[in-house]
């Protein structure tokens, strides 16, 4: 058996909406969110409950190359889709969300009650929306993409501005 730690390298990533904290592991990026979420310790704190004796340090690593070169892609409308390894980390039922979320078209949106019927379960709406929220990978996997049912932008965790500039930046670039 084997008790060596995980490492996970950080880094802060400088994007048109402000940066962001990326954190990879040897499988693919862990974490990928807005400095300024007032959750991110929250989610860092999650991290060492699903990556147990994981130690963060600061430092450059293969895939937070990759992903600085595919966000400035994406926020140059030259990149619709990521190819960076990602390890999301989170229970069977958030994944199985998350999951959904990657199937969502870029710069479309879908309702959390279609999100919702997407994983069979039409009457978890609000579960899926709680998932949907604790997304560590936002862009990435791209919660920002689900809105209310009515039509309005709801529940982000960057922030509804940041939602709006994404799904607007998205649409600008549609091929």
């Amino acid at each position: 058996m084997n008790d060596s730690p995980v490492i996970l390298f950080r880094q802060t990533v400088g994007t048109p909406l402000g940066e962001m904290t990326a954190i990879a592991s040897k499988r693919g990026i862990v974490l990928f969110d807005f400095t300024d979420n007032v959750h991110l310790e929250r989610e860092l704190g999650d991290l060492s409950r699903y990556l147990p004796g994981a130690e963060i340090i600061d430092g450059s690593h293969p895939f937070l190359t990759q992903l600085t070169e595919e966000i400035g892609e994406y926020f140059a409308g030259t990149r619709q889709a990521f190819g960076v390894p990602l390890h999301p980390v989170g229970t069977p039922f958030q994944l199985e969300v998350w999951a959904a979320l990657m199937t969502i078209p870029y710069g479309t949106t879908i309702s959390y009650a279609r999100e919702a019927a997407m994983i069979g379960k039409p009457t978890a709406v609000r579960a899926v929306a709680g998932a949907n929220g604790r997304n560590r990978l936002p862009i990435l996997i791209p919660c920002h993409r689900v809105i209310g049912s009515d039509g309005n932008l709801t529940g982000y965790s960057g922030g509804i501005c940041r939602k709006t500039d994404l799904l607007r930046i998205e649409r600008s670039f549609m091929l």
